[in-house]
């Protein structure tokens, strides 16, 4: 502030009684309301912003390819997709092919396949089953699910987790879901 205006200021001062500065109350108070009233509109306007731009889920697809049937041996429990995609499939002698999910019935732990025993056994809890997914000790409560597995017009084998068979205790799995069985 120069010379002239402070004494500007200080004759002002004088003759209307009261003190006289660059910022009055009302000003600041001004300043204050205008700030609060910007920062209103500029987050509701990032909101519309956000609003434009939805949310999007992408989760990973439910169907997966798993070769030829002629890779599975007969009599024996697959597990080339347990870790990739929670998956075990099993041919069985008559050469027909099912599809496990590998996702216990009791808390959602992964079962390990112990092929000596020919049994798959949680390791959370200790549930025990069987080859075909009957359970048969331990906390869970039914058997393990199926999936539909079925064939392309090419010969290979497609897995598709999104149609689950819910399997319920003391009935043969192959009985429950007939289409739950490929028959090759």
């Amino acid at each position: 502030m120069g010379e002239a205006t402070q004494q500007t200021l200080r004759r002002t001062a004088q003759a209307t009684g009261k003190d006289v500065t660059l910022w009055y109350r009302r000003d600041v108070l001004s300043a204050a309301g205008w700030g609060g009233l910007f920062v209103v509109v500029m987050t509701a306007r990032m909101g519309f912003v956000r609003y434009m731009f939805p949310r999007v889920l992408f989760e990973p697809p439910t169907t997966f390819q798993a070769g030829s049937p002629e890779e599975y041996a007969p009599d024996v429990v697959s597990e080339k997709f347990k870790k990739d995609q929670r998956v075990w499939i099993v041919r069985n002698e008559d050469g027909s092919l099912y599809a496990l999910l590998a996702i216990c019935t009791h808390l959602g732990c992964t079962p390990n396949w112990f092929g000596i025993e020919n049994k798959f056994k949680c390791p959370c809890h200790g549930s025990g089953f069987y080859r075909d997914g009957t359970n048969y000790e331990g906390p869970a409560p039914r058997p393990l699910d199926r999936i539909r597995i079925s064939l392309t017009s090419d010969g290979q084998l497609v897995v598709d987790k999104g149609v689950v068979y819910r399997m319920v205790p003391g009935k043969d799995p192959d009985e429950q879901h007939p289409e739950s069985l490929l028959k090759v």
